[in-house]
């Protein structure tokens, strides 16, 4: 627990620099040879099958590469540490998400066409037409889910092991470049998208109810929950609603609705209710949301982890 605590005391210094050999960035790599390779042996619902093994091929080398290398340095036990508080560090991403969502709410005083542009780097819906209280809406939900999908969850398996936590990382991973809501993705990305939300099922509830949590001495919470179990089902995915949710009770105001993917729109439920408008500020209440929910959630793991 303690080289968690490390690693993500190293991810709120240094974040994610761009020339770092992150290794998503492998991960992304991997998933994009193998979506190619794919398309080419397998046609029509044989994408299905493909998705399956590309869910299987990437779990195992996710779990065992890091497995087997952390095993080989067990013979020194500061190198072993010093290696996986590294591969912890990799695994979050509070920081990240802190910077580019502040990229968002920095351009919003220069202009829309700057904050569309810094927005379609965190978002997969289309951004080029989005007005400023619809940017506001999007960077405001994409801090809350991932909140759970880049904080909590890694931490959440990180505590089984850190080859879990790469596994975690390599789930969502495919999940973000395959699980698209487009038809040429219907069937290569269905395994790919029902994993994630088996993985996700956990980490985003605990996320939804320790934002909750971590807001008693600013916000409503009894408000905040009743939000959330309310609209705990007002999303396409079972789990993004819970941390969205949270967000929405705790800020009072409502997020969800209709977004468009590729050109195309997609039919959405609302979360939370418009007691009062969306403004840019909310963006940087919903990033010390974040931060107050990592910190609580660290200082209950480490706690538990004294105890068992």
């Amino acid at each position: 627990m303690i080289d968690i605590l490390l690693g993500c005391i190293l991810d709120l210094i240094f974040g994610d620099p761009y020339w770092f050999p992150h290794p998503v960035k492998f991960m992304g790599k991997l998933i994009a040879f193998e979506e190619k390779i794919s398309r080419r042996l397998f046609r029509g619902n044989g994408l299905y099958f493909a998705g399956f093994l590309i869910v299987l091929i990437n779990i195992s080398l996710a779990y065992f590469i890091p497995f087997y290398i952390l095993k080989a340095l067990r013979f020194n036990k500061y190198i072993y540490h010093a290696v996986n508080i590294f591969f912890i560090y990799t695994l979050v991403a509070a920081r990240s998400l802190r910077d580019e969502a502040f990229k968002v709410f920095k351009a919003l005083n220069i202009s829309l066409d700057e904050a569309r542009y810094r927005l379609s780097f965190i978002v997969g819906r289309d951004t080029k037409n989005l007005e400023e209280k619809e940017i506001i809406r999007a960077t405001v939900e994409t801090v809350a889910e991932n909140t759970s999908d880049g904080v909590i969850a890694p931490i959440f398996f990180l505590i089984f092991g850190t080859p879990l936590g790469f596994v975690y990382k390599m789930v969502n991973t495919m999940d973000s470049m395959l699980g698209y809501m487009k038809e040429e993705y219907r069937y290569i990305g269905f395994f790919p998208a029902k994993t994630d939300d088996i993985f996700n099922f956990i980490p985003a509830r605990i996320t939804g109810f320790l934002m909750i949590l971590s807001g008693i001495f600013n916000y409503d919470i009894k408000y905040a929950l009743k939000i959330m179990i309310r609209d705990r089902k007002n999303h396409k995915s079972p789990n993004c609603a819970y941390p969205e949710g949270a967000a929405a009770g705790l800020l009072k105001v409502r997020l969800g609705g209709d977004n468009y993917y590729f050109g195309e729109l997609v039919k959405k439920p609302t979360i939370g209710d418009a007691v009062r408008e969306l403004e840019k500020e909310d963006i940087l209440k919903t990033i010390k949301i974040m931060f107050r929910t990592e910190f609580l959630f660290l200082i209950i793991s480490l706690i538990l982890s004294f105890w068992i």
